[in-house]
Formats: structure tokens, sequence, C-alpha cells
């Protein structure tokens, strides 16, 4: 086990990312009002294209390059020769969910973690001007890695400043394990782009994770999909990773490598949707599970562990997110006393 340190509490609580309905004020009011340990940056994809991850992290990168603009098609976004109406829109929406959440944040001195999809998501979800992707032009995919690091920077400058306390960048790469196999279609849906070499994504991924560093972040990647690349984004330098660990989409040998190496993990335990109750039991499951399977019975394994939704709460109700946050909350308390409902949890951690 490593000797990191890190700047949330053990089994503390926090959001993914997406949450439902417009309004930014009521969206940092539920989010500062649960989750008082361990805030994060909101998004609200339900007010359009702009507000999903792309077009947030499209409106960060516009900021440092003028030239670098992003519109709308109907299959998604596509470069620009400048920021635009759409990018205008992202920036001010930016904006305005900051202004929103330091307003309900103002005694406040925990971390504050941001999302940004990371550069392979990024490169496989712009077109270029010809209808390709980025991925097709491995000079653009530079080219966009390189700016998203410095975006990354300017990011993190502008979240210190506000919040004062650490900030955490969570770099979304749900494409990555598709564009690793080479699955991703091109413009005519005849063929596939070719895979990326691990190595290659390795290194993008490194570009951004040491800038992120560089400017005073904790920095981690979060990635939903099936066959999350563990390994790849540990050599990359992550200081967490963030899985869903809920539906198992990761097998037990990369998660005992992942708690062996001193990385933090943001462990999805509770659905983004749903309706009712949610039992201390449910809510610690998955982790309680995965530790004793793995006979880690030390609790100081449990240091960098967070607890977080699934992804996908822009779809929920706002009675959803404050039962989910709660019961976030309350799947700490669990692990850290190993009691469930008051009562001891049965037996010893076997191995």
């Amino acid at each position: 086990m490593s000797d990191q340190q890190f700047v949330w509490d053990p089994v503390t609580a926090t959001g993914i990312g997406s949450l439902p309905g417009t309004s930014s004020a009521e969206a940092a009011r539920v989010v500062a009002g649960e989750l008082t340990d361990f805030i994060h940056v909101f998004e609200l994809p339900a007010r359009g294209p702009g507000s999903d991850i792309i077009g947030r992290t499209a409106a960060l990168l516009s900021v440092v390059s003028v030239d670098l603009g992003l519109d709308t098609t109907p299959q998604g976004w596509r470069v620009a020769p400048g920021p635009g109406r759409a990018m205008a829109r992202a920036r001010s929406w930016v904006g305005e969910d900051l202004d929103a959440l330091e307003e309900q944040s103002l005694n406040y001195s925990g971390p504050i973690k941001t999302q940004i999809a990371g550069p392979w998501t990024l490169a496989a979800s712009i077109e270029m001007a010809t209808g390709e992707r980025i991925l097709k032009d491995f000079g653009a995919c530079r080219d966009i890695t390189q700016a998203l690091a410095e975006a990354v920077r300017v990011h993190i400058g502008d979240l210190h400043r506000r919040f004062g306390g650490p900030v955490v960048v969570q770099i979304d790469e749900p494409a990555l394990p598709t564009v690793l196999a080479g699955a991703i279609g091109t413009a005519s849906g005849l063929s596939s782009y070719r895979a990326v070499e691990s190595g290659t994504a390795g290194a993008g991924l490194r570009v951004v994770l040491d800038a992120a560093k560089g400017a005073g972040a904790n920095v981690g990647i979060h990635c939903c999909a099936k066959d999350v690349p563990v390994e790849m984004f540990v050599n990359a330098g992550a200081q967490f990773v963030s899985l869903d660990l809920l539906n198992g989409n990761c097998p037990d040998e990369q998660l005992g490598q992942l708690l062996e190496s001193g990385i933090g993990l943001f462990a999805g335990s509770v659905p983004a949707v749903g309706k009712g109750a949610i039992s201390n039991a449910e809510a610690s499951r998955p982790v309680r599970a995965a530790i004793h399977r793995l006979g880690m019975s030390d609790p100081a394994w449990l240091a960098g562990v967070v607890i977080t939704p699934t992804c996908g709460m822009a779809g929920a109700d706002w009675e959803w997110v404050r039962t989910v946050y709660e019961s976030c909350r309350a799947a700490g308390s669990v692990l850290r006393d190993d009691r469930v409902d008051g009562e001891e949890e049965g037996g010893e951690h076997g191995r």
C-alpha cells in the first residue's frame, strides 16, 4: 500500500456529475446541502447542447484557444472556426453553475470535484470539418490533448480562487474502451477507425493528468463502461479511479491491484435512477462485498474510498437525488463502523 495522502475523508460521499432539471440554483442547493464533506460541480444536460460533458469541456477549451470552437450537428458536435454562439452559451452555463455553487458554499472548506471529458472521449465524439471524428487524425488528437491540458490548468485556478479548498479533477473517459477496441465507426458507417494502442492512449492521459497535478489538483479517471483499463489509468498516474462497482464493471483482480497500489476508489454503489428507500445495507453492500472477497480486512484499505451513485442521475427526480446522496453518506458510516442498520456485519472479514 502506498503512503498517498487523500484530500477527502475516508469513505465520504460525492456525486458523479450530472443532475436533473435546468436550474443551477436548485442543483447547487442540493449539492451543498447533501454532500457536506465533498461537493462537486454539477452538469444539467436537460438544458440542451452545451450542458453535456462534451459541450462543457469544449467551453473550457474555448477559453484558452480563441480559434477553437465547436458547433452542434444532428449527431453531436463538430469543430468550428471560432467559438460561436454554442460555445458562448456553454461558457455562460459553466459560469452560472459555478456562481450558484459558490453562493451556496460560502462556509465550505472541503474538497470540490469537477468533471471534464478526457482526450480520447473528446476525440471519439467530435467531428472534424470533413465529418470524420478527430480520432482519425492522431495529430489532431495530440492538439486537442495539449489544449485540454491548458484548459484544465485554467479551470483548476478558477476553482481554487472561488472555493479555496482542495480541487479534485475527474477525467471522464466513457469512450476509451471502445477506442482501444477499434470499435468507433467512421462517417460512412462501413468501417471503424483503427484501434489506439494502449501506450499511446496512456501517454495522452498522462499529459492531462500531469497538467492537473501541476496546477495543484488531485486527479483521477472515471469510466462507467465495461472492460475498464485500470492498469493503464494507474500507469498514467491517476490518483483515483471512479467506476461502477454496483454493476461489477471491474474484475476483482483489477480492483485488488487498484487498492494495493494505494489509488483512491470512487465506488459507484447506489443506482442513479430509482424510487423508494435504500437501506444502509444496500448502499454499502458493493464495497463491503468487494473488500471481503479480496480479503482486505484492514480498515486502512478504505482510506481512499469515496461512495458515489452510478452514472446517469440526469434521468432521476430530485427526491431520488436527495435519497441517493443521503444513502451514499450513510454507506460511509456503515463502512467506517462495519455495521449494518445497527447490527454487526456477520462474521470476520474472510479471505
